[in-house]
């Protein structure tokens, strides 16, 4: 039953900002109805998340349309693994149930865009959303459906920037305006991703010297060995002439030779980069899209050099956004 629907007290809805890949979820009514389950970018892939898809068949009604956002749950770390997720999307078929046991898919919904048959587009989210907790209401659904927590509450909104986002899989939050639904524009929502400034090691640029462009940064694992982290934005010109005051080629046998560095997270494009000296301490303004192996899935902020500590005061590899002393 739906209830009554009541005028959202403020313009915009505020939602938590989950860390995976988003997704619609169809379920056809009629003879021969079947799941299926889309990325944004219209690949079907309701193969590789056979346990996603029984779920559905067993809890949700039919002629329905989802929009939300596909995670799984690492069991053996206890964590939501963006990496995971990843993994059951390239499986096949055969090895996709072994993987179901291990990375169980969850599905955290945001919007209902077709409610038992009737196309709700054109409705304004304040009565999409009543119809999306009337879903989870009458049909009980637990996991791995999950109903997206939402405020129109700004305090709470940054409340949970600034609390939420130390789970693991938890980015930020999505404002949206109280309008219809418009298939494929983007640009109404804004998402706020929350960014810690933290420390870490210049070991490689690109550009020259003189003009470096952007930053290839690393931090030291355990055993004193230098990895690759992440990358920064390019530099504004200030802050490159900066930078380029500070820097020194790399000596033979430094760290990284021969070591080849993806242009963006997961790219196979590479960047032609010059080594420095691995002596340089950036400032830098990261979010908390972190794999496992503590390497920064977007690019970084440089925001300054830190020339009143040294490589040794740097957080260590998987140490995540901690801050460097000072």
């Amino acid at each position: 039953m739906i209830p009554p629907v009541r005028p959202l007290a403020s313009k915009v809805a505020y939602e938590q900002k989950f860390d995976g890949y988003r997704a619609l979820v169809f379920t056809r009514a009629g003879p021969g109805g079947r799941v299926l389950l889309q990325t944004r970018r219209g690949a079907l892939v309701q193969g590789a998340f056979a346990d996603l898809v029984a779920s559905a068949e067993a809890q949700l009604p039919a002629g329905l349309v989802l929009d939300g956002e596909l995670l799984v749950w690492d069991v053996e770390a206890g964590v939501l693994s963006f990496e995971g997720l990843q993994r059951r999307a390239a499986a096949r078929t055969r090895s996709a149930s072994a993987l179901a046991a291990k990375l169980p898919a969850l599905f955290v919904v945001f919007d209902v865009l077709q409610f038992d048959g009737r196309e709700l587009l054109d409705l304004p989210y304040v009565e999409r959303r009543a119809r999306l907790e009337a879903l989870f209401a009458d049909h009980a659904l637990t996991s791995p459906w999950t109903l997206c927590p939402m405020t129109t509450d700004a305090a709470k909104a940054r409340e949970w920037l600034e609390s939420w986002t130390d789970v693991s899989g938890v980015e930020g939050i999505v404002v949206k305006p109280q309008s219809r639904y418009m298939p494929g524009h983007r640009g109404a929502w804004t998402k706020v991703r929350r960014r810690d400034t933290t420390e870490a090691i210049t070991g490689a640029i690109t550009g020259t010297l003189t003009r470096p462009q952007l930053l290839v940064l690393g931090r030291h694992d355990p055993d004193g060995r230098l990895r690759a982290v992440g990358r920064t934005v390019p530099l504004r010109t200030e802050a490159a002439h900066l930078v380029a005051e500070h820097l020194t080629v790399a000596d033979s046998g430094r760290p990284w030779e021969g070591v080849t560095f993806a242009a963006t997270w997961g790219s196979r494009d590479v960047l032609d980069v010059r080594l420095v000296r691995p002596d340089l301490v950036a400032e830098i303004s990261a979010d908390r899209s972190i794999d496992r192996g503590g390497v920064w899935r977007h690019p970084l902020r440089f925001k300054r050099l830190r020339l009143d500590v040294t490589v040794d005061d740097v957080p260590l590899l998987g140490a995540g956004p901690a801050a460097a002393a000072g």
